[in-house]
């Protein structure tokens, strides 16, 4: 008897007393609120000036607006004139996956080759290694430089050299020649790109525990491949996914380099770039509407190719 009594008090019980109930977002929320004032600020500005204008241009982007009048709505229409009519945007995204192609993963490799090879160094001379592979990314007179290489008359430094190597009798117009265009921005831009990526990787070069390439000798490593391959890189893998996404950003967005030593308009377009196109309609015509449509492609291509090469990445060490 005393022991049925004590079932039925059991069943009596409510079932959530049973067991703890999990806290609501609010509570967590609560629980941690000096954190989250801490992030407010970054949250605030993330989302008025990155955030909200993607939202904003993907809008407008579905509207004719000439930045004088208000926004008419008119559908896909931009993106049907982008991808139908407008040969020069399809010259200028041939040119920018072209680019982007070879300077995305060839920067992308010598940053992390640079970076492992400065960080065998010591000391202040590491940091000297890398300052002078970071400093053409800062260099504000970087395309003085180039210009001054590329001048195409026999004053400019590579057609200098080039006659006086007597591979060339006569001076070329680097930058005005369409065939040269493309190849010679490739090796500018992949001048200009150890930047933070490069860093990045220098920095996860430096954190990585010792210990882990003692166990991974034990357990049958022989060789600096394999440990680059099955200890550092898996070690490293946040940088890796960090400087996938500035490296490829950097590639596709590739507008500063041709409008410096191409023009704009380049010779036949040759040098014409999605970001460039982008800077023509917005910055010259004011058609916003159109330049948001240009805008809005280009975002999709760089989620795109990031969502590709990070799922690459999660493979490294397997």
């Amino acid at each position: 008897m005393q022991l049925s009594s004590k079932k039925v008090l059991f069943k009596g019980l409510p079932k959530s007393s049973s067991r703890v109930q999990d806290p609501t977002l609010l509570s967590r929320m609560w629980k941690s609120r000096a954190a989250y004032a801490m992030l407010a600020p970054y949250f605030i500005l993330f989302t008025l000036f990155t955030i909200l204008p993607v939202l904003m241009a993907m809008g407008v982007s579905l509207t004719y607006f000439d930045a004088l009048n208000w926004p008419r709505f008119i559908g896909w229409a931009n993106y049907l004139k982008l991808f139908l009519e407008d040969e020069l945007f399809l010259k200028a995204l041939r040119n920018t996956l072209v680019l982007a192609l070879i300077t995305g993963p060839a920067s992308y490799l010598l940053c992390l080759l640079f970076a492992w090879i400065i960080n065998e160094f010591k000391g202040w001379l590491r940091a000297f290694m890398t300052l002078v592979f970071y400093a053409p990314s800062i260099c504000g007179q970087a395309y003085l430089i180039w210009n001054i290489i590329l001048t195409g008359d026999r004053y400019g430094l590579l057609n200098g050299l080039l006659l006086r190597l007597g591979v060339l009798s006569e001076p070329r117009l680097w930058m005005q020649t369409e065939r040269f265009v493309t190849p010679m921005l490739i090796v500018v831009q992949l001048w200009l790109s150890l930047g933070t990526g490069f860093l990045a990787f220098v920095a996860g070069l430096q954190t990585i525990d010792h210990a882990l390439y003692e166990a991974a000798a034990i357990d049958g490593v022989k060789n600096r491949w394999q440990e680059l391959w099955f200890v550092t890189l898996p070690a490293m893998r946040p940088q890796l996914m960090f400087g996938a996404v500035m490296q490829i950003t950097q590639s596709f967005a590739i507008a500063d380099v041709s409008l410096q030593l191409a023009g704009n308009p380049s010779v036949n377009y040759a040098g014409s770039t999605i970001v460039t196109h982008l800077l023509d309609y917005g910055g010259i015509r004011f058609e916003m509407g159109y330049a948001s449509a240009i805008a809005t492609t280009l975002f999709l291509l760089m989620i795109g190719s990031n969502k590709l090469v990070q799922r690459v990445l999660r493979r490294v060490g397997e």
